[in-house]
């Protein structure tokens, strides 16, 4: 039999046994013991909501795990839900530098973390994940085109977390940059060194990079310039698309002297197809990019970029999934940007 709200409030509330698992459950211990170790002879429904229960009443079972693992605070699964242009996302400096932040924080926090191979398109796809992890809390790198699927499943999970926009209508918890203010400030620095027919370069179905190209237009605004379709370009987050959308402008004949990508690689890419069609930078056409991820300091010409606090987010992200653990409600926060000023604006 299952057991009322008041009897779980009451185990909740000092250290949980597998008894007490076993008890909210309506099921034996031997069961319990054997659904924690995913044993065969445990059926997956009963496994996945005995791991639920588990999870809820935050009793720790990566009994599966590597030893390290388990002296842990705490096991947290990393995923990336099909993300938009990037086929090799373990390998994009984006990510390297995400999960970077996010392990010092897991360091700090004496937690650990995993990094899953699945990723997720659809509700149930989000849904089968959480039902099956056996760790403490999943952290979803990117909304991707998921917004809504992630509303849904906030209605029953508490203990994820997304890296992305702060959305309308938006019930889950994200952390992340201020992307409409980040655009708008790179534009502007452009705009401030003389510059009139600004280029932006992005993906605008991804929820970041449309807050960013809305932070381009306000900055346009300001200067009482009228966005122009034909500087607007799509580009996925690598370098090879990127060179190959300025090459199309070039060979347009476009006339552009500034350069917004809305990320590093992208803005790499357009300073190599500027260089290869023997256009200067910054002389000719001054580039922004977005992120600064390691590679941006050390590219020629040393590129200008928005600053994203990787450090800072990855500790929010962690310190919000603890605090969920323990039944306090996480709410969402937005970082402030910093244009870091380097070689390819000339200024």
């Amino acid at each position: 039999m299952l057991k009322t709200n008041s009897e779980n409030e009451s185990v909740s509330m000092k250290k949980t046994r597998m008894e007490d698992v076993a008890r909210i459950a309506g099921v034996s211990i031997a069961t319990v013991s054997r659904a924690l170790n995913d044993h065969p002879a445990v059926n997956v429904r009963t496994k996945r909501r005995i791991w639920k229960l588990a999870r809820e009443h935050s009793y720790g079972f990566q009994s599966n795990t590597p030893g390290s693992l388990n002296q842990a605070v705490a096991l947290f699964s990393v995923v990336v839900p099909a993300p938009q242009g990037r086929d090799s996302w373990l390998l994009d400096p984006f990510f390297l530098e995400i999960l970077g932040g996010i392990g010092q924080a897991a360091h700090e926090s004496k937690c650990d973390f995993v990094v899953s191979h699945t990723t997720p398109q659809t509700y149930d796809d989000l849904q089968n994940f959480i039902e099956r992890t056996r760790t403490d809390g999943v952290i979803f790198l990117g909304q991707s085109l998921l917004h809504e699927h992630l509303n849904r499943l906030s209605e029953t999970e508490k203990c994820f977390i997304v890296w992305g926009s702060n959305l309308p209508e938006q019930k889950y918890c994200s952390v992340g940059s201020d992307n409409t203010r980040g655009g708008c400030r790179a534009t502007l620095h452009l705009l401030r060194l003389g510059r009139r027919k600004v280029v932006f370069i992005g993906d605008r179905e991804a929820p970041e990079i449309r807050q960013r190209h809305e932070g381009y237009v306000e900055a346009l605004r300001r200067y009482d310039i009228t966005a122009d379709e034909i500087l607007i370009s799509t580009a996925h987050f690598e370098i090879e698309s990127a060179q190959a959308a300025v090459d199309s402008l070039i060979h347009s004949q476009v006339r552009f002297d500034g350069i917004f990508a809305a990320s590093d690689a992208i803005a790499i890419g357009s300073i190599r197809s500027l260089v290869r069609n023997g256009i200067s930078v910054p002389d000719d056409v001054s580039v922004v990019g977005y992120d600064d991820v390691i590679f941006a300091r050390y590219s020629q010409p040393a590129l200008t970029t928005v600053r994203q606090d990787f450090t800072t987010a990855g500790r929010l992200m962690v310190s919000k999934l603890l605090n969920a653990r323990d039944g306090i409600n996480m709410v969402s926060e937005r970082l402030e940007t910093e244009i870091i000023i380097r070689e390819s604006c000339g200024a």
